[in-house]
């Protein structure tokens, strides 16, 4: 028998194997990631913007549908201001630059602004 622990010591020693040079585990931590900042896109009232007008581009280009572009027009007409959309950055910012560049094109001074929620 002390051969046989003998020969296991020598085993041990032997590259690869023995104290340190076993398995080792790796532990890998999962990266976490953080959800993007939501923004509100705001469209702001005005007293020459045709109401028709609003309800076309809350439906081009938020995609709301006849009814609901009606009622978020009301909202900005009888509030001030209202919620389009909320969304990423990168699409908000988007969104602000449709309805501004359909409104010059179309002559009308309805402003769009984004904050963050």
């Amino acid at each position: 028998m002390a051969e046989d622990n003998e020969n296991n010591q020598d085993d041990d020693q032997t590259p690869g194997r023995g104290p340190g040079h076993g398995v080792d585990v790796v532990t890998k931590t999962a990266p976490k990631t953080k959800r993007p900042s939501l923004y509100k896109v705001l469209l702001l009232n005005d007293d020459y913007t045709p109401q028709e007008f609003v309800v076309w581009l809350l439906q081009a280009v938020f995609k709301r549908d006849p009814e609901e572009s009606v009622r978020i027009m009301q909202h900005v007409h009888q509030n001030g201001v209202g919620i389009c959309g909320v969304y990423t950055y990168e699409v908000a910012e988007t969104k602000v630059a449709q309805v501004m560049e359909l409104s010059r094109r179309n002559q009308h001074p309805l402003q769009c602004t984004m904050e963050r929620e």
